[in-house]
């Protein structure tokens, strides 16, 4: 599986939340809402997600393996910091 586009949706520069971003996987499937986080001065991506009714929240998406979770967050968090450096 081969990502084929990414495009950061949003920024903030005021929260723990630093940006929005939908990657489209082979030109076939896009996945939207994707959140670029920067906790403790560590940034990850993390994926899309819903509350239950007893307010857990649990990914509505998500990578199998290793491998592609680190590809994602590689190539994500690589658009990501080249977008800042063009601002």
């Amino acid at each position: 599986m081969k990502i084929t586009d990414i495009k950061i949706r949003r920024l903030y520069d005021h929260e723990k939340m630093k940006a929005v971003c939908s990657v489209t996987f082979d030109g076939e499937l896009v996945v939207h809402d994707i959140k670029i986080i920067e906790n403790d001065g560590k940034t990850f991506v993390a994926m899309p997600s819903r509350r239950s009714r007893e307010g857990v929240f649990s990914d509505i998406v998500h990578p199998i393996n290793t491998e592609l979770r680190n590809y994602l967050e590689d190539e994500v968090l690589r658009e990501y910091r080249s977008l800042l450096s063009m601002t």
